[in-house]
């Protein structure tokens, strides 16, 4: 396995749980208040040390590799539950660590882990910081505002919409630029408003070739559909966890208890959007896909407008849209994010 260093003033444990051994990033005295950090598809902890060195020392920050990912014991993934592997890995490594409570940011398929955690376990949430976040309805294969699936087996999302090109430059370990679909290349062209070199991105790619692949890990395994794009969601791997046909976390706005929610993204997200280039029925509507069925069939997801629209009905949260950023707030615009997040926790 590649190994990486952290920063100094990051810790690296491991924690064990029925479940599994999580690996988890730590900054901070025990007794402070705790903040975990949940990162989200093809990368890891990892992400967030600057974030969590940036932090004030009352807080005590945590940041574990979900399961499929990173360090973390390589475990399947059970897609048929959703969110929920990640929702239980999650609680019983709070009970490991003996913490009752505490604020969680969960970034784009991070968020699905803790909008679960919130259902399934609310006296666990003080806030939940929601940061260009999947769509409360799943990532692909929905339409409206009501996130009502385009076909009934859900075809248009999950492990089978993943570019195969890119999956197999992960199995080769590829840290070169040399195409499109080197894992360099998707994360400086996806990861923000436009194509950019970040900081440290040497440690953070090494972290994201942890990535788990198999036909059973990621992206998933898929079914064949008679539906465009011709595959629906199988049955493992976290592109399928977070499928439409798996992942739907609407009964947040029933929760008696609920936590308050910041929802922070960037303006120009090129992953999670009303227009993803992430999204096939998006990408076939600019005559990127062929045979794609047209808008009244397919549609491109509304993915910010499917989120806007289940937190007005959730009530009780703040919407930070930052211009001229893409998909990862905390690192084009770290001081802005962190004002933000902080002025959040401060109130919550």
């Amino acid at each position: 396995m590649m190994q990486s260093s952290h920063l100094a003033g990051i810790d690296s444990i491991t924690v064990s749980t029925p479940r599994l051994k999580q690996h988890v990033l730590r900054r901070g005295s025990s007794d402070g208040e705790p903040v975990f950090f949940i990162h989200g598809n093809f990368s890891a902890a990892d992400y967030f040390e600057d974030l969590m060195l940036d932090m004030p020392s009352k807080y005590l920050c945590l940041a574990p590799d979900l399961r499929g990912y990173g360090d973390t014991e390589d475990k399947i993934i059970n897609a048929e539950r959703g969110a929920r592997d990640w929702s239980d890995d999650l609680f019983e490594l709070m009970q490991a660590l003996n913490i009752d409570s505490a604020h969680f940011l969960g970034w784009s398929a991070g968020a699905a882990a803790i909008m679960q955690l919130a259902i399934d376990h609310p006296e666990c949430i003080r806030s939940l910081s929601l940061v260009a976040p999947v769509s409360p309805f799943g990532f692909g294969g929905s339409k409206n505002i009501a996130g009502d699936p385009n076909y009934s087996d859900f075809a248009g999302c999950g492990g089978g919409v993943v570019a195969k090109e890119f999956i197999a430059q992960i199995k080769l370990q590829d840290t070169s630029s040399d195409n499109d679909f080197s894992p360099r290349n998707v994360i400086r062209n996806s990861y923000f408003a436009k194509p950019w070199v970040m900081p440290r991105e040497e440690q953070l790619l090494r972290a994201s070739l942890k990535q788990k692949i198999a036909v059973d890990r990621y992206p998933g395994d898929f079914t064949e559909s008679e539906n465009w794009p011709y595959v629906a969601p199988g049955k493992f791997g976290p592109i399928n966890a977070i499928s439409a046909k798996y992942f739907n976390v609407a009964e947040l706005v029933n929760l008696k208890k609920k936590a308050p929610i910041l929802w922070l993204h960037g303006a120009e997200d090129k992953v999670i959007s009303d227009q993803s280039f992430s999204d096939l029925a998006f990408l076939g509507s600019q005559g990127l896909v062929p045979a794609w069925p047209g808008n009244e069939i397919c549609p491109a997801q509304p993915m910010v407008s499917q989120t806007r629209a289940l937190l007005q009905r959730y009530g009780k949260y703040q919407e930070v849209c930052l211009e001229g950023v893409g998909h990862s707030p905390f690192i084009e615009a770290p001081e802005i994010f962190l004002n933000h997040f902080l002025n959040f926790l401060r109130t919550s």
